[in-house]
């Protein structure tokens, strides 16, 4: 098997969770690339499940070690990033990682394995339904969805940095398409 890597990025609420866990319900040889962070554990989350709980200090020490694949300080002491040694974890069970990453991440994994990757970004139908796609969440206050929109118009230009873009505006539809990309990439 050919190790490969499938970027999966996108502004929050275009559906990228969803689509994520529908291909990796298909039974495809993939494995999904748990992250990791440096923030507390929160009540329903587990350690090498949800994420790896890194303090701080063990996070930088791992930064200064060349440990990641790539990482970012979202705020201060509050990292997250990919381990290399997840991707090794993953191709040596056969199959291809899948990454649900930020823009910016996602991007910084392909200039790493540029040839063994295959970058996604999955695209809303418009600001405006991605705006109502987070208002039914009712999660997000006025001032958060503000800072959200205007997030994911950054986002939304590095989009064609991408390999290819899949807009979703019909989710059964997004999921068929991204399937068939996925499988025709993985061989």
């Amino acid at each position: 098997m050919k190790e490969k890597l499938i970027i999966f990025s996108a502004p929050s609420g275009a559906g990228k969770t969803t689509i994520i866990h529908a291909l990796l319900e298909k039974n495809l040889p993939l494995g999904f690339s748990i992250s990791a962070c440096s923030r507390p554990l929160r009540n329903n989350e587990k350690h090498g499940i949800d994420y790896y709980f890194l303090s701080p200090e063990d996070f930088r020490q791992k930064i200064k070690n060349k440990e990641f694949l790539e990482w970012e300080e979202v705020y201060h002491d509050n990292y997250y990033g990919t381990l290399f040694s997840e991707v090794e974890r993953i191709w040596k069970t056969n199959k291809s990682v899948v990454f649900d990453i930020d823009v910016i991440g996602g991007l910084n994994i392909k200039k790493v394995y540029p040839k063994e990757s295959l970058s996604i970004f999955i695209m809303p139908p418009s600001i405006e339904i991605l705006k109502e796609r987070l208002l039914l969440r009712e999660t997000e206050t006025i001032e958060s969805l503000k800072k959200r929109i205007s997030k994911a118009k950054e986002e939304i230009s590095y989009a064609k940095q991408f390999d290819r873009i899949i807009i979703n505006d019909d989710l059964e539809k997004a999921i068929e398409e991204t399937t068939k990309i996925v499988q025709e990439f993985t061989g």
